[in-house]
């Protein structure tokens, strides 16, 4: 080999020998990370697997650097091997051998074709092809070259394999799952066509059978690189469309659930059910007498009218009963929610009901309460004699006292009967 005296000093026999360890050493380096690579779970998974998309892209790239990787590798040890043999030629080199030594180890003295490490691989050509050109490189070049190279390849080899150390696995304890729940699912009766959440298990079927056949065959779609990383392998897997068929299942899940315990307990719902119509019935039913009470012995008030008992929904309560009877479960689930609304509204709209039409009633109560209850405290003052109070209270608890009674007017009295007492109570019967 022809050489040429590098720019610069002369290393002496100290330097090229501390040269030759350092080479070596990384040399080695070079060496493991490579044989480990080769021996790499996720390159064997690679190259064995039937890959698409942008991993069956990246990966045929890599590949082509994989092989340019060795190609670099073998030429940087025929490089380092020919310069321990001029190494070896002497104990005590001379300044000759030092400078073919300082040109090996320091210049430019590498020479390896320039090969393509990305995009397609070039097209045979029939014509005899020209000398490929060269890259030259030091030793240190070489070793940096390699270094990169080798941290590129690694990336896609270690990204690939960790998203299919992660999603597979998931996906599959995810459609187990899945399968539980489908089966628990038949057991009350959701199927497709005759349940949303039917449906909804079919979906998430269909998507984890699709997410798994894309993540097997194109792991790099499903990676989130590590922004601002630049260590092979940094980043993440894309868990995104797998959460969102997990949440989904949780769904379905938590509706089946609530399917089931309708079957186990449907039956003391229909009892409660039945009991709130009852009193919804009943109360509307006093709430009619209490009307015609009303009618009969309040007069110039307006009293509201009163429904009639809730058809519509005993009719549904029967439709229910009918869905347990033929264990229709999830029929009867959502009916049964509807129904316990319902009922309690129907209820509290009994209960208002009757309080409207009474309230005519109250008024009465509690003005013929004040009436006797000033008459008693006069009483007890030995107040009670005098003629204008006894006056106003026979008028006002005769209006009190008839039927029809006249609210309005009653008030009216009862108000002029409290105004003379508080007179009387004022000035202690001293005019």
């Amino acid at each position: 080999m022809a050489v040429t005296r590098p720019p610069g000093p002369v290393m002496d026999r100290d330097e090229v020998d501390r040269a030759l360890a350092r080479l070596g050493a990384e040399h080695k380096a070079v060496e493991d990370s490579l044989l480990a690579l080769q021996d790499h779970a996720g390159r064997r998974l690679l190259e064995g697997a039937e890959l698409t998309g942008v991993t069956k892209e990246r990966w045929a790239a890599t590949e082509r650097t994989i092989a340019l990787l060795w190609t670099y590798f073998d030429v940087y040890t025929d490089v380092l091997r020919a310069a321990r043999e001029v190494r070896a030629r002497r104990r005590w080199p001379g300044r000759e051998e030092l400078a073919e030594l300082t040109e090996r180890l320091c210049g430019e003295s590498v020479a390896v074709p320039d090969a393509p490490v990305s995009g397609p691989s070039p097209e045979p050509s029939a014509a005899p092809a020209a000398s490929a050109p060269v890259e030259r490189f030091t030793l240190d070049g070489l070793v940096a070259r390699i270094n990169e190279l080798y941290a590129r390849s690694l990336d896609v080899v270690v990204s690939a394999d960790a998203v299919w150390s992660a999603l597979p696995a998931r996906i599959d304890l995810l459609a187990a799952e899945l399968h539980r729940t489908r089966s628990l699912a038949r057991s009350v009766g959701v199927r497709p066509g005759e349940h949303p959440a039917g449906d909804d298990l079919e979906a998430i079927t269909e998507e984890l059978a699709e997410l798994r056949a894309r993540v097997v065959s194109d792991p790099l779609a499903f990676w989130h690189p590590a922004e601002g990383s630049s260590a092979p392998g940094g980043g993440r897997p894309d868990t995104d469309r797998y959460d969102r068929a997990a949440r989904a299942l949780e769904d379905v899940r938590r509706e089946i659930e609530a399917v089931l315990q309708v079957r186990q307990d449907s039956e003391s719902r229909l009892l409660r059910l039945r009991d709130l119509l009852s009193r919804a019935d009943r109360t509307l039913a006093e709430a009619r007498t209490a009307r015609v009470e009303v009618l009969s012995k309040i007069a110039a008030s307006d009293v509201p009218a009163v429904s009639g008992p809730p058809t519509a929904l005993h009719e549904r309560l029967a439709t229910a009963a009918e869905y347990r009877r033929h264990a229709q479960w999830h029929r009867l689930s959502p009916l049964l929610e509807a129904l316990e609304r319902e009922a309690e509204e129907e209820l509290l709209r009994a209960r208002e009901s009757l309080t409207a039409v009474t309230a005519p009633l109250a008024v009465r109560a509690e003005l013929r309460g004040r009436l006797d209850a000033y008459r008693a405290r006069l009483a007890r003052l030995g107040l009670g004699d005098d003629a204008v109070l006894a006056e106003r209270y026979d008028a006002a608890r005769r209006m009190l006292w008839s039927a029809p009674c006249d609210l309005r007017a009653a008030e009216r009295a009862v108000l002029r009967y409290q105004q003379a007492a508080n007179e009387v109570l004022s000035t202690g019967g001293h005019g």
